[in-house]
């Protein structure tokens, strides 16, 4: 069975550091494999091939974290010793050292969660790529950009990751929401016995935090819908897209962006919520067709004067007029004196919370809002008319007059 020892060669240049190398000897061959790791000689110790670490100074963290990477390392070499061991076939020290090298570079989590988002695209779900991709971006930030093994992962990493994180003033949902993130891509790694479960996010928040309330008051949407922001083309927009979302019973931008022209058939909205395939009709009342005249036909398939033309790139549109609304949202609320931060998804919640005052039933609201977080309310909702949720949306459209 092959060995692995753990060296150290000096630089050749006086006072530099040397580096960690691995020297794999299997029937009488040896080969060397190079790390990164570089050291001073007096911080390795030769009789125990092991890096020293000082009771006290300032390179206590960096040598500590040397050592940790050298055990993972070894860790890993035996592990690709063993499996060909068990294979039963014959191997060489270069066998060895070409599955370390594959090994690292297809089961890194940055290359890992990359194969994950490509795969996701392939299959069509560009929602769920993109914020794999926002939590990779953000634990690339957190690494300074240095790749880490999957089966290094471990509880004490997480929760440095979690620190930074609130010390960077992220809410918890959003940490809590990287974290599942990172949880699931770990788990499809363990599935795929790529590594054993180590439990590196038992000690990190995973829940979801009462987000701060968002929900504003009849009077304030009456006041925001009053603005006069005609010298503000701008702040009018972002206004009436606010308006809309409001008017379309908190409908999500992103289903506003791809409400198409056909969808809108006998006085009413039929569309499928993008978040979760659930079918959805909104009456078509005079006051979204209003808001809507104010702007120019475009010449795409789509309802609202949102993507304008047919050869736009809807994904992209979608998130730049969505950031721009939402930057121009808050200029809106300062003029409607209104100390919350304002967005779109401010409507969501507005039309909900206004609902509820109003007296309708959560289980109208919810049908309304299409929510699906409770099998049992949805398999309830699930006979209930399309008319008495749009009865309950014109009796809070009637209140905006």
């Amino acid at each position: 069975m092959a060995s692995v020892k753990v060296k150290f060669r000096p630089s050749t240049v006086s006072d530099h550091e040397g580096t960690i190398y691995y020297q794999i000897i299997h029937e009488r061959k040896q080969r060397q494999l190079f790390s990164n790791y570089h050291i001073f000689p007096n911080d390795w110790d030769e009789r125990r091939s092991k890096v020293k670490v000082p009771r006290l100074g300032d390179r206590i963290t960096f040598l500590l974290s040397i050592r940790e990477r050298i055990r993972w390392d070894v860790e890993r070499l035996t592990k690709i010793i063993r499996s060909l061991e068990d294979a039963g076939f014959d191997y060489t020290v270069g066998d060895v050292v070409d599955e370390f090298n594959r090994y690292t570079k297809e089961y890194s989590v940055f290359n890992f969660m990359e194969s994950m988002i490509v795969e996701l695209r392939q299959n069509g779900k560009i929602r769920t790529s993109e914020t794999y991709r926002a939590a990779l971006n953000s634990f690339k930030k957190f690494r300074d950009g240095e790749d880490i093994m999957l089966d290094c992962l471990n509880s004490k990493l997480m929760v440095a990751y979690e620190a930074w994180q609130k010390s960077r003033g992220i809410s918890a949902n959003t940490i809590s929401f990287y974290m599942r993130i990172l949880r699931a891509a770990y788990h499809r790694a363990v599935e795929e016995e790529i590594t054993e479960n180590r439990y590196p996010f038992r000690h990190v928040y995973t829940g979801i935090d009462k987000t701060v309330k968002r929900a504003l008051p009849l009077v304030t949407i009456k006041k925001i819908k009053a603005l006069d922001l005609s010298l503000f083309p701008e702040l009018d927009y972002a206004r009436d897209m606010f308006m809309l979302s409001f008017m379309l019973r908190g409908m999500s931008f992103i289903d506003m962006v791809y409400l198409r022209k056909v969808d809108l058939t006998d006085g009413h909205i039929t569309y499928r919520r993008r978040k979760t395939g659930q079918q959805l009709t909104i009456k078509w009342t005079k006051e979204m067709q209003r808001v809507v005249d104010k702007y120019p036909e475009n010449d795409s398939e789509y309802l609202l004067p949102i993507v304008q033309s047919a050869k736009a790139n809807e994904r992209n549109v979608y998130r730049n007029i969505g950031y721009n609304i939402n930057q121009n949202l808050k200029k809106v609320a300062e003029k409607a004196g209104i100390t919350i931060s304002l967005t779109l998804y401010v409507a969501r919640h507005s039309w909900a919370s206004i609902a509820k005052a109003q007296g309708v039933p959560l289980s109208v609201i919810s049908e309304g809002m299409g929510h699906d977080s409770e099998t049992t309310t949805q398999i309830y909702l699930a006979s209930l008319e399309s008319s008495t949720v749009d009865e309950a949306n014109s009796m809070i459209l009637k209140s905006l007059d």
